[in-house]
């Protein structure tokens, strides 16, 4: 079933990358409602400190790309989909440059085009459709050509609002984000 797919969108940190953000306690340093995600919570700041605020996290976010750790078996399932002729690409809630720094960091930047690496400013964040029918768009593709991978309710939110086969990655997944996925898996070697 996967095998015959040629269009394949990966999240970045938590799929590719090993986790290391810890989005609770930056919440707490900004005192931002821990029940929300991140980014909807540095949305909802009065504009008086949300760019404050939004800086505070962009140097977060640089300073892990930095410490950025490959996932376990994450060159040779990118070596085989490349070898297989699939294209592949990043849809993060991350920024763009700091996912190019992250890539850099791991060692899987030639696995990737430039314009095939989308952040939360090149398109609306997941769990919206729109980065990966960007995508697909770029690539000529269709949703029954594509899969998104990754480790969140966001990623597999956005697989499912675009219509494309959502694969659900890692050790402890929320029931909510399980109920979303097409297939959940304990990790990439899973996945080839």
């Amino acid at each position: 079933m996967l095998s015959a797919r040629t269009a394949w969108i990966f999240d970045l940190d938590g799929t590719l990358a090993q986790p290391q953000h810890d989005f609770d306690a930056m919440k707490q340093q900004l005192g931002l409602p821990l029940d929300l995600p991140l980014m909807e919570g540095l949305n909802g700041l009065p504009a008086a400190r949300r760019a404050a605020a939004w800086e505070t996290v962009a140097a977060w976010e640089h300073a892990l790309a930095d410490r950025a750790l490959a996932a376990t078996g994450v060159h040779d399932l990118l070596e085989a989909l490349v070898g297989r002729g699939c294209r592949v690409g990043i849809l993060t809630r991350n920024r763009r440059d700091v996912a190019l720094r992250t890539l850099d960091a791991l060692g899987l930047q030639a696995h990737f085009a430039a314009a095939d690496v989308l952040g939360r400013d090149e398109a609306a964040p997941k769990p919206a459709p729109d980065g990966i029918l960007r995508l697909l768009r770029r690539w000529n593709a269709v949703p029954s050509d594509a899969v998104m991978v990754g480790d969140s309710v966001h990623d597999v939110g956005a697989a499912r609002a675009a219509g494309v086969f959502g694969v659900l990655v890692g050790p402890q997944p929320t029931a909510e984000a399980v109920a979303l996925a097409d297939l959940v898996l304990e990790g990439l070697p899973q996945v080839a």
